[in-house]
């Protein structure tokens, strides 16, 4: 097939890969180069530099909605347009150019956790699964009928990293098998109970709050790792904290019980894995080596 791809982060590149692999891609859309790091230079986004390895044409318009993006679109006379996490909406010009449209591949269960961020949200919510849905596009934020799906359980220690990685590959997979089977696949209406919308993470949330019971601080350190990653705070230093479980243990909230477990407003959490600013992560034993953590410790904020 004639396939535009239309993605912008690392979770997008193995579809590329993919589709790379198979079909005829045309052009790949992302978006433009931005500012990032120390220097604040602009960076080429993931599947820019994996379309340029590739040879690839690449586009990156700051919009969609003029007349020239979508006559140029159409001149692609593509068979069918696949996108994940783009980050522009489609107007109904350009999701009807191609001939077969355009599928989107979405990291939830639909119709949950429609929107900008279904991975770290099912985490936080405590879901026992998750998993990819393949999608007609429709005009709505992600409500069009769904092609196929596959779920995969949230393990009790994952992190959205983790899940980024195993749903990411899913995708890939899940895609090919679709474009393999498309004119035999029945679209299946979302349902209209069970909506719900998977906010962009704000970064006031990453704060860890100990007076929330256990479980919430568990889910929300797993949840936002490894970005933006909660954190907390020891002698005025801010210490991200990638990875956790739940312990046993009482205390105040915020006390450090022993080790890396920290009371909470009920029960208590282990970290496992923490990075300092401008370091690497690192394992709590390592961290423990070069810090004075002795138990009654108090971890802010919160």
């Amino acid at each position: 097939m004639r396939v535009i791809f239309m993605g912008t982060p690392e979770f997008s590149v193995p579809v590329l890969d993919a589709l790379a692999g198979a079909h005829e891609v045309v052009a790949v859309y992302c978006q433009p180069p931005r500012p990032a790091g120390r220097g604040k230079r602009d960076r080429a986004s993931a599947v820019q530099v994996r379309a340029g390895e590739l040879g690839l044409e690449v586009r990156h318009p700051l919009t969609l909605k003029d007349a020239g993006a979508q006559a140029e679109f159409a001149a692609l006379h593509a068979d069918v347009a696949v996108v994940v996490a783009y980050g522009l909406i489609l107007p109904q010009a350009v999701l009807d150019a191609p001939r077969l449209g355009c599928l989107n591949i979405h990291a939830s269960l639909l119709p949950r956790w429609r929107g900008a961020a279904p991975i770290q949200r099912a985490v936080m919510a405590g879901d026992a699964e998750t998993g990819v849905c393949i999608m007609q596009m429709a005009a709505g934020l992600d409500t069009g009928p769904v092609l196929l799906r596959e779920a995969t359980q949230i393990g009790a220690q994952d992190t959205a990293g983790d899940l980024h990685d195993r749903l990411s590959a899913m995708g890939a997979r899940l895609i090919m098998a679709a474009l393999a089977d498309l004119p035999a696949l029945s679209p299946e209406p979302q349902a209209e109970a069970g909506v719900t919308y998977a906010a962009k993470i704000d970064k006031a949330e990453a704060r860890v709050d100990w007076t929330r019971p256990a479980a919430e601080v568990d889910r929300l350190i797993r949840g936002l790792s490894p970005f933006p990653g909660a954190w907390c705070e020891l002698g005025g230093e801010r210490i991200k904290l990638l990875r956790s479980h739940l312990a046993a243990g009482t205390g105040a909230p915020g006390t450090v019980l022993g080790g890396l477990t920290v009371a909470c407003g009920t029960g208590a959490v282990t970290v496992t894995e923490v990075q300092r600013a401008g370091r690497r992560p690192m394992v709590a034993a390592e961290f423990l080596r070069g810090t004075d953590l002795a138990p009654g410790t108090r971890l802010g904020p919160g």
